[in-house]
């Protein structure tokens, strides 16, 4: 018998070595792309749109050729082995399933053609609609499904070819809010019950975080950070990591590093800031003299403060946007801040202020009107500081995997 079985898919490692794509008239997609993925890991990458990441799969996959480098899956060198014999599965975020077959049709498809008993082909089939609770409509066409239902078949139709490699792109980006938070608990107990390495691909970041065991974060083709979900959201490696991950983005203001009496202090919108002595530690280390840096903080972490409270910064509240159990709280700044090599201005053009209603100041609670004077404390603790030139973080420590 050879049914669907958990816990018995093909077991592979993906190893990229120096992946290049380049397309006609020298547009490179991807630049010199390395990249362990381990046997049953879950892997995301992430990234604005046009930063690789989907080129990058579609070469893992054997749609995209390789310009150069090698790429192998388990020990075997792949560059040049065709799709349907390389032993993956692809999900795509349009479904691309069969308009005139019925569900069970769309999953048995590849079964059928590998000649597979039939009895052994209904089992597996059933099994997987069972696994991803759409045993009720595996007589219906996709045009009578839902997206979220389309979906499912799709990861159903993978899945029942026990890929040794899971290939997902974007598979929830055509899926309204509500449908895309149900759909990442399906796959994350997909991921639990089937056990097989995944490569997902995304722009979303909330689907990275949840989802992956690690995050590559992407950007113009080349790697900008790998860490777990936790220490790419902790210690980003450069400004662009630090705005790219996080909801609200990262705050940013303009600073200056200075070194006063042995300690390093921040000079920033006319208050000064001591760092804690793990990043003073740092920075002495690295024998850091006094520089133009970058200051990075969490819309979360900011506290609200009396007017008054020493090193407290005050600005004119803009725009407020109620959350539920939350506000934003939106303030214009004084000054830009450009991360290095991006058209975008990021900073102080926009603070925004991430907090709880309950812990909002009773004055605030009773009126909180636009133009109202807020003043805020950035903890020491819960700052990161970047290079104002080069854009990488100063403080960072080796903690997370960075090529």
């Amino acid at each position: 018998m050879n049914m669907l079985n958990e816990g018995k898919f093909g077991m592979a490692n993906v190893t990229l070595r120096n992946i290049r794509k380049v397309y006609d008239k020298n547009v490179t997609a991807v630049q010199e792309f390395s990249l362990e993925i381990g046997d049953r890991e879950f892997v995301v990458l992430v990234g604005p749109s046009g930063c690789g990441k989907s080129t990058i799969l579609r070469m893992v996959a054997g749609l995209e050729e390789i310009t150069s480098g090698e790429l192998y899956i388990g020990e075997k060198l792949v560059n040049n082995v065709p799709p349907k014999d390389r032993d993956i599965a692809m999900v795509f975020q349009n479904y691309a399933l069969y308009p005139h077959m019925t569900v069970y049709d769309n999953m048995a498809f590849a079964l059928k053609l590998r000649k597979m008993k039939k009895d052994d082909i209904d089992a597996t089939v059933r099994k997987a609609a069972e696994i991803l609770g759409i045993t009720e409509y595996l007589d219906r066409r996709p045009k009578a499904l839902s997206g979220g239902q389309r979906q499912r078949v799709a990861i159903g139709r993978a899945i029942v070819r026990k890929p040794q490699v899971f290939l997902m792109d974007e598979p929830l980006s055509n899926l309204d809010a509500k449908l895309r938070n149900q759909m990442r608990a399906e796959i994350i107990k997909l991921r639990q019950r089937i056990d097989t390495t995944f490569i997902y691909v995304t722009h979303d970041q909330t689907e990275a975080m949840t989802l992956g065991d690690r995050v590559i974060v992407m950007k113009d083709g080349v790697i900008q950070q790998i860490g777990t979900p936790q220490q790419v959201f902790d210690k980003p490696y450069n400004l662009f990591v630090a705005g790219f991950i996080g909801t609200p983005q990262m705050n940013f203001f303009e600073a200056r590093l200075a070194k006063a009496e042995g300690r390093y202090v921040l000079r920033v919108a006319g208050t000064e800031i001591a760092p804690p002595g793990d990043a003073q530690a740092a920075l002495a280390e690295k024998g850091t003299g006094d520089m133009d840096v970058v200051l990075g903080i969490r819309p979360e972490h900011i506290k609200i403060t009396p007017a008054g409270t020493p090193n407290a910064i005050t600005r004119t509240l803009d725009v407020t946007e109620m959350m539920g159990s939350e506000f934003y709280m939106h303030f214009s700044g004084e000054e830009r801040v450009r991360s290095p090599g991006d058209e975008e201005d990021r900073g102080e053009k926009d603070i925004i202020i991430r907090v709880a209603a309950t812990e909002l100041p009773k004055e605030l609670r009773r009126d909180i009107r636009e133009k109202t004077e807020v003043s805020f404390i950035l903890p020491p603790e819960l700052v990161h500081i970047f290079d104002a030139r080069t854009g990488v973080s100063l403080a960072f420590q080796g903690e997370t995997e960075f090529k």
